[in-house]
Formats: C-alpha cells, structure tokens, sequence
C-alpha cells in the first residue's frame, strides 16, 4: 500500500525557491528617527490650496439623487431619524424675502421625488404632506403647476384621509386674502384673476380623478362661506367662484345654488331686523346712501385690497351713524350677490333646450320650499322666483299652484301655510306678467275653499280667532289683497278695457262683477269667524274704501262694529268652551300683536344694482280713479293752504320787523 509523503523538508525548498517581492517603499535610511505611528491613529492629509473645496448644493444633485435621499429621509423618519426629514420639510416652509429659501429647481425635484414616494406619504408623514400642500405653489411655473396638481391627485387617490386638507387650501385660495399672503405677509406677484384661474384648474383636475370628492368639496365651501358680519368684498369673491365650480360639478349645482340662497336669506334678514330697530320707515332711506356708482366686478375680483371696507374705530362717532354704514355695507352686500344670481339664472333660463330650464325652474322652486317660504319676512331673496317665474306662462301655473297647494295642505306648519298664502297674494297682483284667467283662477280656487271652510267653523264658533282660524283669516286677507290690486280682472266683462277716464263714478251705473264675487266678500266677510277684525288693519281699511267706492261690498258699519270687540275674549272658543272672561289687564292690553302680518312678500324692491332685474315684472300701485283722484286733490288743496299760512306768517314777521 503507497501512501503519500513530502519529499523532503519544505521550509528550506520554499525559500530557495520564491522570488524577492518587488516593493515601492523607499529603503529606510539609517538616520531616520521617525518612529512608527500607532494603529490608531490616522495619518494627517495635506490638500492643495490651489483647488477649491465646497459642498454640493441641492439644485446641484441629479433628480435620482434628490429621489433616493428623500426616500432615505422618510424612511428614517419611520424609526425615528429626523434630520434628513426636517430637511426636505423645510423645502416647503413659508419664507420671507429676507430669508434663505428654496432654490424653484431643488424645490421642483424636491416636489417630483415625493410624487415618485408618494406611498410611504402616509398618516406618520401628516406634517410633511401638509407642509406641502400650504406651500406657496400658486405663483410657480407652469411645469411645476403641472408637477403638483400631480402631486395632489395621486396623494388623495392613494390617501384618501388627507382629500379634506387639499380641498381646504384650494378653496381657501378662493378668498380675497391667499393663505400663503397671510403666512408670509408678501404681496403676490402674479394678478389676482390668474391665481383664480389656477386653483379652478386644480380643483376641476382633482374632480375629474376622483368623483367621489363633490361630497367632501361641499363640506368644505359650506365651512369656509364668508361670516355674514365679513365683508362685502369677500362675499362676492366667494359667491362668484361658487357659481364657477358650478361649471365643471353640475352635480353641486343644486346644492351650490342652495348654500348662497340660504346665506342670502340671513342677510336679508339681518337687513329687516336692523331697520326696524332704527326706524320704522327708513328702508329707502339706507337704500339712497348706497352709492349708485357702484364698483365694477372685474375690479372687485382683482383688487388685492379690501377698499370697500371703511375704518369706523372712530369711538365719537355717533351710535346710530356706525349702525347706519353697518346696514348700508350690509345692504350692498346683498344687492351684489343678488345681482350675481340674476345673472347666473339668466344664463340658464335662456338655454334653449326645455329641459334645461326646467330643470332650473326646480331648482329655484326647490329652495322656495325649503328655504325661503320657511323663513318669516324675507325681503329680496324671493324676487329670484318673482323675475323668472314669470318668464313663461308654464312656469306662473306651476308656481301660483304650488303656493295653493301649500295653503291648503294640513300637513304643513300653520306658520308655512300662512306664508304660502301670502305668497299667492302678493304674486298674482304684483305680476305684471300674471295674466287675467290665472287671477280668476286663483279668485275661484280660494273663494270655493274659503267657503267650506266657513262652513264647516260657523257651527262651532263664537267669534274671531286668531289662534284657531288663523289660516282661515291668512287666506281671507290674501283675497283682500288681490282685489285690491286685479279688480279690473273680476269685473264680468274681462276682454273689455278701460281707460281711467272711462270708469263710471259712484254715481253712475253699478259695475256688473263676475259670478261669486261678491258673494265670497257676503258670506265670509259676515260670518261669525269676523276675518275683518283679524285681518291687517291696513289692508282692511283699504280693502274697504275701494270695495265702497266699486259699490260691491260695504263693511264700515261692521268695521265699526269691531272696534268694540276684543280678540282675548275668543281665544281658544268652541262650541263646547267658555267665552273667556276679560279682565282688566286684558282690556289694557294692545292688540295689534292679535292681528296678522301685513306682510307681502313682493313689496316695492328697493335695491340699486339688481333692480333692473324686476323693473319690466312689477306692477306697481295705480290709485283708483275718482277715489285716488279726489283724495290728491285734498292733499294738494291742504298743502296750499299750508302753503299760504306760511307765507303770510312770514310776511307778518318781515313786518314787526320792519
């Protein structure tokens, strides 16, 4: 068996055999003394002061580099290394002009790096994404305009928690004031309208991407709406960019419509509440200190400043004079957006296609329902109704049947149904478009009701009630009212016309009324429920002069009757209940709080810009010839003598003088 063995020693064959390794160190000279240094320490480094040393700047850095340090940085950040995270989020922080700020190129790959990490952007990067969002982004490029939006969209798809603080800030940017002016106390360089422009486009980019955002968009331009105490500027920057997204969302149209209807009807109650604290009659006077010059709306939307606003922290400026400008800005806040809202329907009201405007005609009836008729005392808002109601005569059926219907309808509010009822009045004799058959329409439809009605309460009433009856009484008055206005229309003969010189006087033959007429006014004006005594006085007392001058009803002997009833004795009475007993403090007490509301919806419409809008719908107040006419003269004849008193006292006085 062979079994192997070196042959030989091999320590003595190796160094016999291999060669001297060549070296570059240099051969140690005997009078070296250096000594060599320890393991652990480093050699100095000497470099060349002829080469110029600095770091590498961020625009400097490759896109791929500044993408892979900002995934390094977030990363990091997840276990709890900051540095490279505070960094990156500093890209974005608002600066002053002072400061050391983003190069645009480093913040644009900056901005492309966290598109292309946009996964990892999650909750635990709250502070960064809204870093981000709430930089000053709108006066960029358009390359970066692009990279953003970008951004946007594919964060929100991706996490869909952060939608509401993107949508906060675009809106947001639709107010007067930007945001990141506010933060960084800077004047934009960039005009005003083409920042609009460019949020409008972000946002109708985000719509597109993600649909399901409308509902989330709403909350947010319901929370951000201007204070109705705001100013007027920046409710008509709002309202406006409001009626613009309703351009690319017509799934918010409605409800768009609906918010500035519903903020409208705040003013406008605001408005009426301040102006009978002042005076009870000084409506036309704060409408003449609106300036008729009024600021044009291309110039409202551009202007930087709030000029409209006046500094009143005059602390000697009289109480009332602070209350009167307050009412006047207020006044002309309504009267822009108003006019802003007759514009927009007009454009959609003039769209040829039927559908389309009947699918406007509901969205105006729509908030009508719910809005305005709920509302007590709205002054302007319904005018919207009053001007394109009446641009056709489907639509004037539609609605004067609405207003019916709402009436008569048990199931409504008492407070709802006298409001409907007001409403039906006040537009069939204030139309000036209402024709001729819808007011006797209207006339029969609530006589027939008003008679079953009467019938159906005379067996068990024992006098006026306001309490029990109270829609009963609403209906009567809004009767009162329409014949005060169309009872030319009620008259038997109605394709005939006459001029005013044409109306017999009272002496002359008796008019021929139309069948029904003037048995409505007999059988409920006489009945137990007594609507006179409930009804307005002013309405009642014209109701009464027109009637007796037209010879179809006289009341003034129960007119005259009434004035010794009082309406606390009948409260709450029936058939089956005591007639209450008055007391002294009863008969002490005024009651004119008792009656109804002499409220009319379409009254005389006083605003200055949006007044052109209802000029050729309204019918004005014509006086009744041979009634009116007798009674100018006695003004007249009064004035005169007033006049001529005054001129012979002051001859008097020149001549003690003298």
């Amino acid at each position: 068996m062979t079994s192997f063995r070196p042959a030989g020693p091999t320590s003595a064959l190796l160094t016999k055999q291999l060669p001297r390794r060549s070296t570059l160190v240099r051969k140690r000279e005997d009078d070296d003394t250096l000594q060599p240094s320890s393991p652990s320490k480093r050699s100095k480094v000497s470099f060349d002061s002829d080469v110029e040393v600095r770091l590498v700047e961020d625009w400097e850095k490759s896109p791929v580099v500044i993408q892979e340090s900002v995934r390094r940085a977030i990363q990091k950040h997840a276990i709890g290394d900051n540095a490279g995270y505070d960094r990156v989020k500093a890209i974005y922080a608002p600066t002053n002009q002072d400061d050391d700020a983003a190069t645009p190129t480093s913040v644009k790959y900056h901005t492309a790096a966290l598109l292309s990490n946009v996964a990892v952007l999650d909750k635990k990067c709250a502070d960064l994404v809204h870093a981000v969002v709430d930089s000053d982004w709108l006066e960029r490029p358009d390359d970066y305009l692009n990279l953003f939006r970008q951004l946007l969209a594919n964060l929100v798809s991706a996490h869909g928690y952060f939608l509401p603080n993107v949508l906060h800030m675009l809106v947001a940017n639709l107010t007067p004031t930007l945001p990141s002016q506010r933060r960084t106390n800077a004047s934009s360089t960039v005009p005003r309208s083409q920042t609009y422009a460019r949020v409008h486009k972000t946002l109708q980019y985000l719509l597109q991407i993600i649909p399901s955002a409308c509902r989330t968009l709403l909350s947010v331009l319901t929370k951000i709406f201007p204070h109705q105490s705001d100013s007027r500027r920046a409710h008509i920057v709002y309202v406006h960019h409001l009626l613009k997204i309703t351009d690319y969302a017509p799934i918010l149209q409605t409800d768009i419509l609906a918010l500035i209807t519903e903020r409208l009807v705040k003013i406008d109650l605001q408005v009426q509440e301040d102006l009978e604290e002042i005076a009870e009659d000084a409506e036309e006077g704060v409408v003449q200190r609106v300036p008729r010059a009024q600021s044009d709306m291309d110039k409202i939307l551009d202007d930087s400043e709030d000029s409209d606003e006046e500094s009143d922290t005059d602390d000697e400026m009289d109480q009332d004079i602070r209350r009167t400008k307050e009412i006047t800005k207020n006044v002309e806040k309504m009267d822009y957006i108003l006019d802003m809202l007759f514009a927009y329907y007009d454009q959609q009201f003039a769209a040829s296609s039927a559908s389309s405007q009947a699918s406007s005609l509901n969205v105006l009836l729509s908030q009508f329902q719910t809005i305005i008729l709920p509302t007590h005392r709205s002054r302007h808002t319904q005018f919207l109704l009053f001007h394109f109601v009446q641009q056709s005569s489907a639509h004037v059926d539609v609605f004067v049947g609405l207003c019916a219907q709402t009436s008569f309808d048990k199931k409504r509010p008492a407070m709802v149904r006298q409001a409907a009822a007001a409403y039906l009045a006040s537009f069939v004799a204030r139309g000036l478009h209402v024709s001729s058959d819808i007011v006797r329409e209207v006339w029969d439809y609530l006589s027939t009701e008003l008679k079953r009605i009467c019938r159906e309460s005379e067996a068990g009433c024992r006098g006026p009630d306001p309490q029990r009856y109270s829609t009963y009484y609403a209906l009567v008055q809004a009767l009162l009212y329409i014949f005060c206005f169309r009872w030319r229309d009620l008259e038997s003969g109605p394709d005939e016309d006459y001029d005013d010189d044409e109306l017999p006087s009272i002496y002359s033959e008796e008019r021929q009324w139309r069948p029904g007429v003037k048995e409505a006014f007999q059988l409920n004006l006489f009945s137990r429920l007594n609507p006179l005594k409930v009804c307005s006085p002013a309405i009642v007392t014209e109701f009464a002069r027109i009637a007796h001058h037209l010879r179809v009803v006289y009341v003034y002997h129960l007119l005259e009757t009434n004035k010794r009833i009082r309406l606390s004795r009948y409260y709450g009475s029936s058939s089956y209940t005591q007639v209450n007993r008055e007391t002294a403090l009863t008969a002490r007490r005024d009651e004119d709080h008792q009656h109804l509301d002499e409220y009319f919806p379409f009254d005389p419409y006083y605003l200055p810009r949006s007044k052109r809008w209802v000029e050729g719908d309204y019918r004005e107040w014509k006086g009744i010839p041979g009634l009116d006419d007798e009674k100018a003269m006695e003004s007249a004849s009064d004035e005169g003598e007033i006049d001529d008193s005054d001129v012979e006292e002051g001859t008097e006085t020149e001549e003690s003088n003298v």
